[in-house]
């Protein structure tokens, strides 16, 4: 059975996150997106931008855009990932805190956006 403190837990809860954002969102890993989605921006009648998604090709094609188009797809297979490295390879998780860190920065930025 495994057992996690609270820290452990917000240490990865917070690596899952911002792994998940980086495959899904970030323009660092269009490369991997770019051959099952296109992402296209439109601006709607009040200036909202509005990010539309368009997965391409058939079969294996089609489930893997599926998969990068949609964060809480993404986010499962982030968090099995960050969860096994956590634990079977221990040698990587200063890497783990580091995803972990620019999580909160993540938020924090975010946060700060919407008060300016």
């Amino acid at each position: 059975m495994i057992e996690l403190n609270w820290l452990e837990l917000l240490i990865l809860a917070l690596a899952s996150f911002r792994l998940t954002h980086l495959i899904v969102y970030d323009d660092i890993m269009e490369f991997l997106r770019k051959p099952f989605i296109s992402v296209t921006y439109t601006t709607d009648d009040q200036g909202t931008i509005i990010r539309e998604t368009s997965i391409q090709g058939t079969g294996i094609r089609y489930w893997i855009g599926t998969l990068l188009s949609c964060h809480w797809c993404t986010g499962i297979w982030c968090a099995m990932a960050v969860v096994a490295v956590f634990y079977y390879i221990p040698v990587l998780n200063p890497i783990v805190v580091v995803f972990a860190v620019a999580g909160i920065a993540a938020l924090v930025e975010s946060y700060l956006l919407r008060r300016l």
